[in-house]
């Protein structure tokens, strides 16, 4: 199954780049805040961030990694388990699991991808080679 997934590569793109995610960590897409609605630079970092589902944190980059064995059950399992740790309300996820499926299943493997406010466009496409130089 085709995720989207934490990646330090191409930080450093944009001068406000950051990962403070685990390398290879899903990620969903997280609310954005009052103070970046409409500025995806503004300070807060929400407006251009992917959060990571495990260690709660962000990162301005994320991948599309091909994960084998992993179902759909899994992922709606891991989203609603990472929003009921926060706090949240979990009863959207498998809904969100599923939008995220499609978001990325026109995409290649190894596709590098930013997030600008509701806009979320590829930056670079690496080869599988290429990861491991990152």
């Amino acid at each position: 199954m085709k995720l989207l997934t934490a990646t330090n590569a191409t930080q450093g793109y944009r001068h406000n780049d950051f990962d403070w995610c685990v390398e290879g960590e899903l990620v969903h897409i997280g609310v954005i805040c009052a103070r970046d609605q409409a500025d995806p630079d503004g300070g807060c970092g929400c407006g251009r961030a992917f959060a990571g589902l495990n260690s709660h944190r962000a990162t301005t980059t994320a991948m599309i990694r091909e994960i084998p064995g992993f179902s759909d059950d899994d992922y709606v399992l891991a989203i609603r388990s990472s929003l009921e740790q926060q706090g949240y309300d979990s009863s959207y996820a498998e809904h969100e699991a599923a939008e995220l499926r499609i978001l990325v299943r026109d995409w290649p493997v190894g596709a590098i991808v930013e997030r600008r406010l509701d806009e979320i466009v590829v930056r670079e496409v690496m080869q599988p080679d290429q990861e491991a130089d990152t």
